[in-house]
């Protein structure tokens, strides 16, 4: 085989999902530019994030599972360059059609990232990482990727509050194989996951998801966030209008006179690398 050909075949199969990550790579990717209203909603949690990771002008930072590139968009914002890496093609193509000066898109595993060892000044994942199906790899990637010294910040949902009320929704209709993605807001977890390449601190805080009504909620999530667009779409007639109904109960109950007001408790986690 031609050196030239072998290379870049050996190059593309990095920047890639890893072959058990295909469909959850599909799934993520479902929601397409719709993903956009979702992370508008998360607008304040990212600001939050990246003001904890504090990017300075000329570093080169990570952004782990981008989804459409909010978050890459804002680093590049205050002067540092940002590459923003996901597996799920469906929302990466967008983020590239929003790109910016400073940002940088690329098909990546977070499992697998096809990056050298210290290559980032910083790390970064908004409510991204935390779903990868291997955790440990997840982990150990982005600390291998910050060099000594470098910071990582991580929006991470806990077990308690709205997200993880929905998900307890999104169960019933299609349970998700593998370790909870909530544990990654465990104190204990992220001490086995990072307590040997980071010194660790963690801040909580509360979002407030807006919506006009619960239908409203419906109509962003069933159309811009991958997995419920996937299980709804998997469904039958009467299985998605269960689904809907319940997701939407859900919703509200956090009805105010001026609309959907749902508090969503959410962890930041910064780490110092060794």
């Amino acid at each position: 085989m031609d050196t030239q050909m072998q290379q870049s075949r050996e190059i593309s199969s990095r920047f890639a999902p890893l072959a058990s990550n295909v469909r959850a790579a599909q799934t993520w990717g479902g929601g397409g530019r719709g993903y956009e209203v979702i992370s508008r909603q998360i607008a304040n949690i990212i600001e939050h994030c990246i003001d904890r990771l504090d990017p300075q002008r000329g570093e080169r930072i990570l952004d782990v599972a981008t989804g459409t590139g909010w978050a890459a968009r804002r680093v590049a914002r205050r002067g540092a360059e940002c590459v923003g890496v996901d597996f799920a093609a469906g929302v990466l193509e967008v983020a590239r059609d929003l790109a910016m000066p400073g940002t940088s898109f690329a098909i990546a595993d977070a499992e697998a990232l096809p990056y050298e060892d210290g290559e980032f000044d910083g790390v970064l994942s908004t409510f991204g990482v935390m779903f990868c199906a291997n955790p440990e790899a997840a982990a150990s990637e982005l600390a291998r990727v910050c060099r000594p010294g470098g910071r990582m910040a991580l929006a991470v949902w806990p077990a308690h509050g709205g997200v993880h009320e929905m998900f307890k929704v999104l169960t019933r209709f299609a349970q998700k194989p593998g370790p909870s993605p909530f544990a990654w807001a465990e104190t204990e977890q992220l001490e086995r996951l990072f307590g040997h390449s980071f010194d660790i601190a963690v801040e909580d805080a509360v979002s407030y998801y807006r919506e006009p009504d619960g239908a409203s909620a419906w109509q962003s999530f069933v159309n811009g966030y991958g997995p419920i667009r996937t299980v709804a779409d998997s469904l039958s007639a009467s299985d998605r209008m269960s689904l809907e109904r319940a997701f939407v109960e859900l919703h509200e109950e956090y009805r105010t006179p001026l609309g959907v007001l749902m508090p969503r408790p959410y962890r930041i986690v910064v780490g110092r690398r060794r």
